[in-house]
């Protein structure tokens, strides 16, 4: 016998403007664990949803910085140090010999951290979430709008949370178990 438990309340809206003002009421109920799933961009619902700003820029910002120094100082110790070679006549400290490379590994270490932070900072990859449960749920890449309150939200209650999303004009609302 399995027992199931409680992963939070799915509800499901017909058009973009009453999921914008759903969210911004769920926002304004004070609300933490939650996302609205649209089929296509709604502009300004991250603003609804009170989402703050990712600090995904900042992190690829120093890491770029930081392969960047690090390239630099490896080529000036290594054709400086280590392996001293006069090519052409050009000092062991030629700039324009190391720029290539310089700016090849700075480009490499932000991209990658953009790529892997990403989908850290994301929780990816995530084969399944409760929602896939929902066969309403399955429309979110055609048609329909949805809002996801997990039950960790210190804001949850069963009912309160229901009657909520029932009250911003949700066409249904679902229990999602985990």
């Amino acid at each position: 016998m399995t027992t199931t438990k409680l992963w939070g309340v799915l509800a499901q809206y017909e058009n973009p403007a009453t999921l914008f003002h759903a969210c911004e009421k769920v926002r304004d109920a004070g609300y933490q664990a939650w996302d609205a799933c649209t089929p296509f961009p709604v502009h300004g619902l991250d603003k609804a949803m009170g989402v703050k700003n990712t600090v995904l820029p900042w992190i690829v910002l120093v890491v770029g910085i930081g392969g960047s120094a690090f390239m630099l100082w490896f080529q000036i110790y290594s054709m400086g140090d280590l392996y001293p070679f006069i090519v052409g006549g050009k000092p062991l400290f030629s700039m324009p010999a190391f720029v290539p490379v310089w700016y090849e590994i700075t480009v490499l270490s932000a991209c990658l951290t953009a790529f892997f932070g990403n989908w850290i900072l994301n929780g990816l990859p995530r084969p399944h979430h409760p929602a896939f449960q929902s066969k309403a749920f399955e429309r979110v890449t055609d048609d329909k709008f949805f809002i996801m309150v997990e039950a960790t939200d210190a804001k949850f209650d069963r009912e309160r949370t229901k009657a909520l999303l029932r009250a911003t004009g949700a066409t249904l609302v679902e229990e999602l178990e985990d």
